[in-house]
């Protein structure tokens, strides 16, 4: 009886070792396998973020400027050439992301020697995938904001009365991510206030993210 105990015995303890074994290569197994998936999720979202996810730059172009209502006028009384004008601008915003791109309510300037002589309002909203959104702002020349410079006068009266636009827009895109964005667009050009023609015109566009 004693001898069949301890062979019962040497019989179970080799079964007990290897079930112990067994389990240990199965966690190593699962450990493994999960190590894999998570390199292999980690190499997708790489990929994926620096390509289809990467965020765009908006692109942001003036199709065309043009003149309309022009009122050149000349005050007897102070002597001053006075002119009243609508400057009419179609700019585009194209947005080459795979999200849509939303941007706050903005202001569009329009300026003479750094000062802003007038402005137009830009309504907040969105533009969705691969969109390109058409703007079309309308901006009056004030008079009243030109009375600070003497040289408006000769200029205007001479045909050439040089002039700038600019306009900031900024936004955001959701990615994988929150991407902060901001747009600046420059436009300089002359104004032939007897002609009612512009002139000379470059542009320069920025985008920041």
């Amino acid at each position: 009886m004693e001898v069949e105990s301890i062979n019962e015995e040497k019989t179970l303890m080799p079964n007990a070792a290897q079930g112990a074994d067994l389990r240990r290569r199965r966690r190593k197994k699962i450990s493994m396998w999960a190590v894999g998936i998570v390199v292999v999720l980690a190499i997708i979202i790489t990929i994926l973020a620096s390509t289809v996810f990467k965020p765009k730059r908006p692109v942001t172009t003036f199709n065309s400027i043009s003149l309309k209502n022009v009122n050149p006028s000349f005050d007897l009384k102070k002597l001053r050439f006075k002119v009243n004008a609508t400057l009419v601008i179609d700019l585009s915003i194209n947005n080459p992301n795979i999200v849509g791109l939303k941007y706050s309510q903005s202001v569009a300037y329009l300026r003479y020697k750094d000062h802003d002589v007038g402005e137009a309002p830009i309504v907040g909203g969105e533009i969705r995938s691969k969109e390109t959104k058409p703007m079309n702002l309308a901006m009056e020349l004030l008079a009243d904001r030109l009375l600070f410079d003497s040289d408006v006068y000769s200029q205007a009266y001479s045909g050439s009365l040089p002039l700038s636009t600019y306009v900031e827009i900024m936004g955001e895109i959701q990615m994988l991510f929150k991407v902060k964005v901001k747009t600046y667009s420059t436009c300089t050009f002359n104004v032939d206030v007897m002609k009612q023609s512009l002139s000379d015109f470059s542009c320069n566009y920025k985008t920041e993210m």
